[in-house]
């Protein structure tokens, strides 16, 4: 079972768009902090990618030579998984030490707020299934797992991974708000998941501030915990910029 008594107060870093090694700079150097202790000892966030960028999994090993000639960024992440195109989409990132379990309670327990949340804009998800065509693929979104959600058509809508390391976990994930079917197909001849936005009910709940408050508010209703708003500071920038990778 998973203790759901977490730390009361989490950091909440402002929205930062910011080219992938920067970001997943960023979330490198939180799992890192994480272990050593501090004021905030989770934190949420969310970000994107700009610009444009492929991100492939720590353990990818083989992805089409093409992508090397793309005008695109391959960026690798510290988690597993598959690859992902970032490019209008936006990502969110829980660095936290208090969910023990086995590592599937804690991906559903961790993307349960993100149902909630979802779900006060309009939008009904629910987890995927994990299938063994997934190691068959280059692209994260071809194919779900137990640790992704898919919309009620069936179709991922949010990919997500993980870094364990002891007690602490870094868990982060895609959501597509944007459609890029062109570049999509190109990068992965397959069709492109489906623009998020476009399920929810109304107009005024699809612009990014509406969706930044509304996982704000689930994840806090979700973790019961305060979120400090606090951005990274100038010094934590120097931590983070000249941290090997």
């Amino acid at each position: 079972m998973i203790n759901k008594e977490l730390n009361s107060t989490w950091r909440l870093i402002p929205f930062l768009e910011a080219p992938g090694e920067v970001q997943m700079a960023v979330d490198r150097w939180l799992i890192d902090r994480q272990a050593k202790g501090g004021q905030f000892s989770s934190c949420l966030r969310f970000y994107s990618w700009s610009p444009a960028a492929i991100s492939i999994g720590h353990h990818q090993k083989d992805y089409p030579e093409f992508w090397q000639q793309l005008p695109l960024e391959i960026v690798r992440r510290p988690t597993g998984g598959k690859a992902v195109l970032h490019q209008g989409d936006l990502t969110y990132a829980i660095v936290t030490s208090s969910i023990p379990g086995k590592r599937w309670e804690s991906y559903k327990y961790i993307c349960q707020f993100l149902i909630n949340g979802w779900r006060s804009l309009g939008v009904n998800l629910d987890y995927g299934n994990a299938t063994k065509e997934y190691a068959n693929y280059h692209n994260c979104f071809a194919t779900s797992t137990g640790a992704d959600l898919v919309t009620e058509i069936g179709t991922k809508a949010i990919g997500s991974a993980q870094l364990r390391r002891r007690n602490f976990i870094l868990q982060h994930g895609s959501m597509t708000l944007e459609d890029n079917s062109e570049l999509f197909i190109k990068i992965f001849n397959e069709p492109a998941p489906q623009n998020l936005r476009t399920f929810i009910p109304s107009s005024d709940n699809r612009n990014i501030p509406k969706i930044l408050e509304a996982l704000t508010e689930a994840a806090k209703d979700w973790f019961k915990i305060n979120l400090v708003l606090q951005p990274i500071s100038l010094v934590e920038w120097q931590e983070i910029l000249n941290k090997p990778v």
